[in-house]
């Protein structure tokens, strides 16, 4: 006789984790639950999932469903319940099939491939535009779409179609759209802290998509309540994310921080209207008031900068939030 629980997102936090701990221990054979499951529930000892009408759900969601199960040495089983093939929406149908062609491990970027078909995109890469992604690539793609952007705005034109509400955010957008962060210190989420490699990979993933100082802090303090105080690695990978944001403000492709120096590469291409803009300026006029601290050199036909006084990551964070 199997013994049964139940569990959903209006529970009390208290109640509801409760549950959770009951289940993993053993103190009842089933769970029966809303998709709050999805949410990174990591159950070793759960070998079986089944999902009712699984027509409604969205790929990502029966994935992340999917993955609840089979987390351990046991086989994991999904079955999935739906009505038949007649009953079925063509998305639907096509759901169902992505999520039954592509199981194996490592499986999920073709799997977001598939719900970005089946969803559209909008004009920017939907029928109208995406004739050359698929032969360059989208980072290419984006990256010219960047480039040209950007040139737009240095020659002050107007963005055809684009309000003056998104032209401001275009006006905001950087010359590059990511940088190299090298140090000479651990940067990471210790093994001894996070323990579990999917957990891990989870929360790298959640930090990459952290965008400002709110959600980094709000990172933070769901790192310390899960699993206490960071270790001086995960400071540092915290403040690597914030060097890097602002590396990128500033159109710097490469920072090194090493030996109590900063190592700064700025945007490799010369014709770049990165080198016209009010940012670049900005800081030109700030680092050249500081010859003691900021030297500016041609390193490699690039131009680089090296600052004096770093002793780590967060000092780095500190100048360059500062230009």
């Amino acid at each position: 006789r199997a013994r049964v629980g139940i569990g959903h997102g209006k529970m009390p936090a208290e109640q509801l984790e409760k549950l959770i701990m009951d289940f993993i221990y053993g103190e009842f054979d089933v769970l029966i639950s809303t998709t709050i499951v999805e949410n990174g529930i990591d159950i070793p000892n759960a070998n079986t999932i089944i999902v009712n009408n699984a027509q409604n759900f969205g790929l990502s969601d029966l994935h992340q469903l999917r993955g609840r199960v089979g987390r351990g040495s046991q086989r994991g089983y999904c079955y999935l319940l739906s009505p038949g093939d007649e009953l079925l929406t063509p998305d639907a149908r096509r759901r169902l099939r992505a999520i039954e062609e592509f199981s194996d491990l490592g499986s999920g970027f073709n799997i977001a491939m598939q719900d970005l078909d089946i969803r559209g995109a909008g004009n920017l890469l939907g029928a109208e535009q995406s004739g050359f992604i698929a032969d360059i690539g989208f980072e290419t793609y984006q990256k010219i779409m960047q480039e040209a952007i950007a040139e737009l705005r240095s020659e002050g034109l107007e963005m055809p179609g684009v309000s003056d509400a998104e032209q401001g955010v275009v006006d905001k957008m950087s010359y590059i759209s990511d940088s190299v962060i090298e140090i000479d210190v651990e940067a990471e989420l210790p093994d001894s802290y996070v323990q579990q490699p999917a957990e891990k990979l989870r929360l790298y993933r959640e930090l990459d998509t952290a965008r400002n100082e709110e959600m980094l802090k709000s990172f933070e303090a769901k790192l310390i309540d899960r699993f206490g105080p960071l270790p001086r690695p995960a400071a540092e990978l915290l403040n690597v994310v914030r060097l890097r944001w602002e590396a990128v403000r500033l159109g710097m492709e490469r920072v090194k921080v090493k030996n109590g120096l900063m190592i700064v590469h700025f945007v490799g291409d010369d014709d770049s209207p990165y080198y016209k803009s009010d940012t670049f300026m900005e800081l030109l006029r700030k680092v050249t008031q500081r010859p003691d601290r900021f030297v500016l050199k041609q390193h490699n036909n690039r131009l680089a900068m090296t600052v004096r006084g770093i002793k780590d990551v967060a000092a780095g964070y500190e100048v360059l939030k500062s230009l």
